[in-house]
């Protein structure tokens, strides 16, 4: 079946596509990184960050709200637990759901993997890994991990920051409640919040919350002090607070914010929808968040670690950004969703949970509103807190800053986790290396 309507064909992935459409990128993938040290100049182990009994002043990361950017994200990220407080999501008393390998013959051949970069360069998938400060990088076919590896302060047992990869979390979650009856998308907000009846999210539906489409009074720059952004951070305890700052905490900030627009005109990429979603767990289940995802996910999934969340002044989680795992442990959840939530031997949720979430949102709400900053998404949308490609292999992501990045390939059958490190937050300095490159590995397994 063909369609003119450019929402609704499929996108295409090819030469041309890649041409016109990362042009932008590529330009802000070569500026972000220039004169910065690269990623073996970066390495946390090498430049002796916090090494020593106690370390020395020059090579501490500590709680200082203007000493912990770049290079020093590249040991932070790996030891969140030692700088904030945080609540445990538990794995539970069962066994370990172990990951097949594959044969160390492919694991070769995808680290030589040649690709073109959407900047043009020739690049193999294993020296994309350095452009791109990747931390940790697990690929999955067919269940089985076949290209693995560690960098710098990371390795196959410590926990790394997910950033925004937290809200596919909680999507998933708000998604298999509403599957359950339990959560109504159409319901306003203030059903289950009655606290954020007064405020810009008192007459947003759950539905527009989940897919992002509100028209709230806050702004997600990550480089002005004056952004929403910050004030959020603040509360989430993902910054501390300068003289004269009070950081208070998640819910009080989201009963401050009012409306800027009327809502579901467009999709903006707002956290504190997500931190919204959260509140809304919290009433209708009477759990924590932490206890909530142990209980329907991570005592089923055979998780390696305990899983843990950045918690606020008041100990409620930071589900906008602030979920830890480990990198296979983050693979489990990927793999899981892929095989329509089935793994470690159960359904796990049920699959009409991921058929939900795989259809995908409004991609003119996307191309309206904040689609066109991801230019190699173009012809995509944002539902139930992921991200989707509507390519010809239905791709669809968990994304975070700093390249933060859980991506799933349904017709390649592959799943990837990465952690990274980036200088940059923005995805324009990732994107055109590991997009490319992971279409790259998904022809490649595809082909074998």
């Amino acid at each position: 079946m063909t369609t003119s309507d450019p929402f609704q064909a499929p996108v295409a992935y090819d030469r041309a596509y890649l041409d016109d459409a990362i042009r932008t990128a590529s330009v802000a993938a070569a500026a972000v990184t220039d004169g910065l040290p690269d990623a073996a100049a970066s390495d946390p182990v090498a430049l002796g960050w916090m090494q020593g009994f106690p370390p020395p002043p020059e090579r501490r990361v500590v709680l200082d709200p203007t000493d912990n950017r770049f290079p020093r994200n590249r040991w932070a990220f790996s030891h969140v637990r030692e700088m904030r407080p945080t609540a445990s999501v538990w794995r539970g008393p069962g066994p370990i759901a172990e990951l097949p390998r594959g044969p160390a013959s492919l694991d070769a051949e995808l680290e030589a993997l040649a690709f073109t970069a959407a900047t043009g360069e020739a690049c193999t998938l294993g020296a994309s890994h350095a452009l791109t400060y990747v931390d940790g990088i697990a690929i999955l076919h067919r269940g089985r991990i076949v290209h693995e590896r560690y960098f710098g302060a990371l390795d196959d047992h410590t926990p790394h920051l997910a950033m925004s990869v937290t809200k596919s979390f909680i999507g998933t979650l708000v998604a298999w409640l509403a599957e359950e009856k339990a959560i109504d998308l159409a319901r306003p907000v203030p059903f289950y919040v009655p606290e954020l009846a007064g405020g810009g999210f008192g007459d947003a539906t759950v539905r527009q919350v989940l897919h992002m489409t509100t028209g709230v009074a806050y702004d997600e720059d990550y480089t002005r002090p004056e952004s929403g952004f910050r004030a959020y951070g603040l509360a989430a305890n993902f910054s501390q607070p300068l003289p004269g700052e009070t950081a208070g905490d998640i819910c009080g900030y989201l009963t401050t914010i009012g409306r800027l627009e009327p809502h579901d005109a467009r999709f903006t990429y707002r956290t504190v929808n997500t931190e919204v979603l959260a509140w809304i767990l919290r009433r209708v289940t009477g759990l924590p968040v932490a206890r909530l995802l142990s209980e329907r996910i991570w005592q089923k999934l055979g998780a390696e670690a305990d899983a843990y969340f950045i918690v606020d002044a008041l100990g409620t989680e930071s589900c906008g950004g602030g979920l830890n795992t480990t990198l296979r442990d983050l693979a489990r959840f990927g793999e899981m969703i892929r095989c329509e939530g089935a793994f470690n031997g159960r359904q796990i949720m049920p699959a009409a949970v991921v058929h939900a979430i795989r259809e995908g949102g409004s991609r003119r709400q996307f191309a309206d509103g904040d689609g066109p900053h991801y230019p190699l998404l173009r012809g995509g949308s944002y539902s139930h807190q992921w991200w989707h490609g509507h390519d010809a292999h239905g791709v669809f992501e968990g994304r975070g800053i700093h390249g933060q990045r859980l991506h799933i390939d349904p017709r390649a059958e592959m799943t990837i986790a990465r952690y990274a490190s980036h200088p940059f937050a923005a995805s324009s300095g990732n994107d055109p290396y590991a997009m490319p490159a992971f279409r790259a590995a998904a022809l490649h397994l595809m082909a074998g």
